[in-house]
């Protein structure tokens, strides 16, 4: 019987239709990066989010404003105490037009909002970052999810073929007088069985296949489309290798701590902007003003009036709402402290459970092809027995599903592995497409 390395991924990689489009993981990246709503989503959010520095510098700037209005006036004068007048119709035009110039020479509100401006832009970039990255993780996992279904039906396939000939065999020896009714139904069992699991794993299949469509704005890929992996790839290696650099990368360069680290500016700085409702302001200002007949002191008169000058206000009492306003910013503040107190520690988690993944990943491997070649050898040994009359029937079943159990894990530590050193870097803040590169070396390549 041939091994699952040689056997059933070589029957997969012979495919041929797949020798002409299949796809990496890579292929499907660069076609997610232009396609796929939630990263594209991401990068708008970020484009937005830069603008909250031009917002917050804004209020250091100088301001300019002019105003201009004109209007036709129709009004009754009296006169109080003139017995030779008494009132007088006046019908006139009249207009005003106003230049102002301020410039802020102290305003710690201002300032406040500019820093917070400053946070938040970081915050989005920090935050789209982490979204690149993701998106990176989300085509790996689809990927393998899709792949590893089809290891799955193939080995359902041919747990069933074997199951089928036990079946056979059974009957026949039944027929004879040499077999039983309940060998029969062992047999049968096991293959309904099987049966039941190439149906589940179709399921996982086309689910995966649309995740993976999904990504690429398709209905959904076709298993033939994606390239196999090889039978002897080569494990990525895990750089550096001990836990503590990780942990050391990852708590400087994580990007959901980055932007949590962000996200804390912005409520500290949101906090002295509340409480520089207490603090006074400080502004330049310059004006030039025409003005005439604008109103009845006015009439037939005009102003040109240039000033410049200094304004102060202070503010004295705003009902407790300054006060309040700081309040609620600095439980914010905690809050948010808190909340990367939180993200910090299930990041080393994660960080920890994919180390260890990496780390035992080799080990773990080789250990699953041993167990297949000694399931393998256990399915013949015990198929002799039963002819040799030391074992029986159902003897034979527990082998074939030992063996159909150990390919299935075998399939699966395999996936696992490339998805665990994926999900290292990104814990760790250094997923780039270099590394699904690197990946992706372990997948037949295109028209190979």
């Amino acid at each position: 019987m041939k091994s699952f390395a040689t056997g059933l991924l070589a029957a997969c990689t012979l495919l041929p239709a797949l020798a002409q489009a299949a796809m990496g993981p890579f292929q499907v990246y660069e076609q997610a990066l232009r396609r796929d709503p939630t990263y594209l989503a991401a990068f708008k959010a970020r484009e937005a989010g830069q603008e909250y520095r031009a917002i917050g510098r804004a209020g250091l700037l100088p301001n300019l404003s002019y105003s201009y209005n004109k209007g036709r006036n129709d009004s009754k004068a009296s006169y109080l105490g003139d017995a030779r007048r008494t009132s007088e119709d006046r019908r006139y035009d009249s207009y005003g037009s106003t230049f102002i110039v301020q410039q802020p020479l102290f305003d710690y509100e201002a300032y406040a909002a500019y820093r917070k401006g400053v946070a938040q832009a970081l915050f989005a970039d920090e935050s789209f970052r982490d979204q690149s990255q993701q998106l990176l993780v989300r085509v790996m996992t689809s990927y393998t999810q899709a792949l590893y279904a089809r290891d799955q039906i193939a080995i359902s396939v041919a747990s069933k073929q074997a199951y089928r000939q036990q079946f056979q065999q059974n009957q026949r020896l039944y027929q004879a007088g040499e077999g039983t009714r309940t060998d029969i139904l062992e047999a049968q069992a096991r293959f309904e069985l099987a049966d039941a699991e190439e149906i589940q794993a179709r399921n996982d299949e086309d689910a995966a296949l649309r995740e993976l469509g999904a990504l690429i704005g398709e209905p959904a890929v076709h298993i033939d489309d994606l390239a196999p992996l090889r039978s002897g790839f080569a494990l990525p290696v895990m750089a550096p290798t001990g836990f503590e650099a990780w942990q050391s990368l990852a708590l400087e360069g994580n990007h959901v701590l980055g932007s949590q680290r962000h996200a804390l500016d912005v409520a500290r700085y949101e906090v002295e902007r509340n409480r520089a409702g207490h603090l006074p302001k400080v502004n330049a200002f310059a004006t030039s003003r025409r003005q005439e007949s604008d109103s009845g002191n006015t009439y037939n008169q005009r102003y040109d009036t240039n000033t410049v000058g200094i304004e102060i206000s202070l503010p004295l009492f705003a009902g407790g709402a300054v006060s309040a306003s700081t309040r609620q910013a600095s439980r914010h503040l905690e809050q948010a402290e808190y909340e990367l107190d939180g993200n910090t520690r299930s990041t080393l988690i994660e960080l920890r459970r994919q180390y260890n993944a990496c780390a035992s990943g080799a080990s773990r491997l080789r250990a699953y092809e041993r167990a297949l070649q000694a399931a393998e050898a256990l399915v013949a040994s015990t198929r002799k027995s039963v002819q040799g009359g030391e074992r029986v029937n159902l003897d034979v079943l527990n082998a074939e599903q030992q063996l159909s159990t150990t390919r299935r894990d075998l399939a699966r530590a395999r996936y696992d592995y490339l998805l665990a050193w994926i999900k290292l870097h990104y814990q760790a803040g250094t997923l780039s497409e270099a590394q699904l590169a690197r990946v992706d070396e372990a997948f037949v390549a295109s028209g190979g």
